[in-house]
């Protein structure tokens, strides 16, 4: 139960670093930003195993940059597909 509990606080803070990279955090909330922050996660971990031949350790720092880099990935998708653009 403890570990759920830490990747949903993880995942949260992942997804609102990387909405406020990409500047779309005044369109999220914050079960939105857990879910970018959770995937985020899986899609990091898959970039760095990709990459490094590693598995990043989510209980980490390394692991929460991972989170992040994930994030804004995905966010970045997201953002292609659905043709938004930001105003800065």
């Amino acid at each position: 139960m403890l570990n759920f509990i830490a990747w949903i606080v993880i995942g949260g803070l992942a997804g609102w670093v990387a909405s406020k990279i990409m500047k779309t955090d005044a369109s999220m909330g914050l079960v939105l930003n857990i879910i970018v922050g959770i995937v985020g996660a899986l899609i990091g971990g898959w970039v760095v195993n990709m990459l490094l031949g590693a598995d990043p350790e989510i209980f980490s720092i390394g692991g929460f940059v991972t989170a992040v880099l994930g994030s804004v990935i995905l966010l970045g998708i997201v953002r292609l597909f659905s043709g938004r653009r930001s105003n800065a």
